[in-house]
């Protein structure tokens, strides 16, 4: 939380664009004014013990998160 609150002051871009996957790591075209190395690895503890790589970048739609749409099967399917 203190790397983080550090990172919003001196670059607030890094802390916005987060989480990274590995797939936008690894683009071809970096557009940021931070490296992909304080992208990848905020702290140096990070890279020594490994890191979970998220599957998805952010989600932006709060609809889903608070309209919880159930796809299971119409109830009469189960009699």
């Amino acid at each position: 939380m203190i790397k983080i609150h550090s990172e919003m002051h001196s670059c607030p871009e890094i802390v916005k664009n987060a989480p990274y996957t590995a797939e936008y790591l690894l683009k071809d075209n970096w557009e940021h004014s931070f490296t992909r190395q304080e992208a990848a690895y905020p702290l140096p503890w990070v890279k020594a013990r490994g890191k979970y790589w998220p599957p998805v970048r952010r989600i932006s739609n709060p609809y889903g998160d608070r309209n919880v749409i159930c796809s299971c099967p119409d109830i009469s399917s189960f009699v």
